[in-house]
Parts: C-alpha cells; structure tokens; sequence
C-alpha cells in the first residue's frame, strides 16, 4: 500500500490564518497597482474552477501538454532512467502525473502544493491507482527551497513543474524560482517543464475569457477567499473579471476591476477604490524555445531535450542540474 506521509510547511496564527497570504493580500492592496499573487487563488474553490477552466475548450495547454507526455513518455523515460523521486511543484490535482509515473517508473512521488485539502484528496485518488509507490505530500509554498523529509527515498529526483505555471512570474522571480527548485532537488537532479509558446493574441484571450465565465468565477473566487479567511467584507459582485495581451511584457493580464467607487476593509484595513481601478491577479508570459532555454540555463538548469506539439503551441523541456562552476 502507499506510504502517505502528510506535512504541512505553512506557518499560521493561532485562528489557523496562513500568515503569508494575509501578509501578501495586505501588502498587494496598499499598493499604487493593486496586485495579489496568483498562488493565492487555489483554496478548495479556486482549485475546483481551475480543474474545470482545463476542460474548457479555449483553455488548449492542459490537452497539448497531456498530448505530449503520452506521446513521448518513451524518450523521456529514456532521458531520465527508472527509479527517480518524482517531486511536483504545485501539483494540484495532479491529472497528467500518472503519465509521468508510469514513464520514469518512479520510486517515490512527492506532490507540493499551497492548497492543502486539494493536496490530499489528490493524494489519496492516485494512491488507488498506484498501491506500491510511496507518495509523500507536502502543503507548501514551493516559491522557495522546501527541505524534504527523510522519508522521501534516497535516489535521484525529478521536478515536475508542468501546466506553464512558470509563465505566472515575472522573468526574475522565475529565475529565483527555478533556482529554488533546484535546490530544493539537490544535485544530480532533473526538472522536467511545461511552458506556453508565443501564438496568436485572439486565442490567448479566448483562453483566459472563456465564453461561460469560468476564468471569471475563479479570479473572482479570490476576493470570496480573502472575505471568508481574512475577515474582509469585499463587495465582489462589484467587479469584473478582465483578461488583456501586455505586448511589452509578452503576457497575459488577469485583472479584477472596480465598477464603481469602493470603500471595503481585510482584516481590519480600509482600502479604497476608484471605478476603474484594478487589482492585478495573474500573468501568463508567453516563451519562444530560445528564451525558454535561456531562462533556464539562467537559473541553473542545462536543457537537454525539448518536445513540441504540431501547432507549435506548448512546449516541455527536460533539464539536468547544472554543475557548479567557478570559472565562467
């Protein structure tokens, strides 16, 4: 039977409030451009909508990438060798891991992720499909080094960081994520990525608007959080949901916008907001393959092999650790 070994890594106050998120939402809403991080969204809900925004038929990454694992699942195993500790960042329902699993015939899986009643019930739904592996999960904030326990096997790991979440972070916290990542994977160790490519802007619109407002219930799930967990009194039916191309930064904006003048508080603080105003949610960065690699060897990771679908809309990189070197 697998071994589940349950961590919780999030510090709370003694009312069980994640002391980051209120921290961050506080911070993000006293600012000039109103912004909050996008990992906020994945309470219970916002990890419900977002499994049902990958069913969507504008929202292509989740099926292209599922695509690509099943079609090269042979070569990938090949590149990796058997018996690797998978460890995935922000594995949510963890969908596409079994394709993984299965490939690199992996000894343990350790799944990461800051949504810890999502976590579990993933954990337990690919226990019953995978009774020998020993599956290891981990509530955290994978945006810095994770220290993983001694009961996560001693062989080489494996990251999987799929679903172009990479493309959430502007290019330097990026970096300083993919070099967390790879200490938190030591040495030796492999990261396997999704990343989004450069298309059309009508489709990368299409994706994060869909026409039966799911994208909008999700961004709008966020402010319900902050009400329910930080005590605020948000006025949600008093914004909407807007996606728009930043060409500058090659993105996708996520945005919630004031439709009227707006006074509300979050735990305690008064905020205030002009009809028009905006809170800042989420970016999606769209790569070409050289700046994907180039972000990569930037933060410590060689790339070895990259596989793309026909259409050229997505991309997985595998990338060993790259050795510390003193000379440049």
């Amino acid at each position: 039977m697998a071994m589940h070994v349950e961590l919780k890594l999030v510090e709370q106050d003694e009312d069980g409030i994640d002391l980051a998120f209120r921290a961050e939402v506080l911070q993000g809403l006293s600012e000039a451009q109103k912004a909050i991080p996008a990992r906020w969204f994945y309470d219970m809900p916002g990890s419900e909508l977002f499994e049902e925004i990958t069913r969507l038929p504008e929202y292509y990454p989740s099926r292209v990438e599922a695509r690509l694992l099943e079609t090269h699942a042979g070569e990938i195993a090949e590149l990796t060798g058997p018996g690797r500790v998978v460890v995935e960042f922000g594995s949510g329902s963890s969908v596409k891991t079994p394709l993984l699993l299965r490939a690199a015939a992996a000894s343990a899986y350790v799944p990461l992720d800051i949504s810890g009643e999502f976590l579990r019930q993933a954990s337990r739904t690919l226990a019953v499909d995978f009774p020998q592996l020993a599956i290891i999960p981990i509530e955290a904030n994978f945006m810095r080094p994770v220290r993983l326990p001694g009961s996560v096997p001693d062989a080489a790991r494996l990251g999987f960081f799929p679903g172009s979440t990479i493309g959430n972070m502007v290019p330097h916290t990026a970096v300083d994520l993919l070099r967390s990542m790879r200490e938190t994977l030591s040495g030796g160790s492999q990261l396997l990525i999704g990343i989004d490519r450069h298309k059309e802007v009508d489709r990368l619109i299409a994706a994060y608007d869909d026409r039966q407002g799911v994208t909008a219930r999700f961004n709008l799930n966020l402010l319900q959080r902050i009400n329910r967990e930080l005590g605020g009194d948000i006025p949600s039916d008093r914004f909407r949901h807007v996606a728009r191309w930043n060409a500058e930064w090659s993105r996708i904006e996520m945005h919630l916008e004031a439709t009227d003048d707006l006074v509300f508080s979050v735990s305690g603080q008064s905020i205030r907001m002009a009809e028009g105003e905006t809170i800042h949610t989420e970016n999606s960065h769209k790569y070409t393959p050289d700046q994907a690699r180039l972000l990569l060897q930037a933060s410590g990771w060689t790339p070895i092999r990259l596989w793309s679908d026909p259409a050229d809309d997505f991309m997985l990189i595998l990338a060993d650790a790259t050795e510390h070197r003193s000379a440049p």
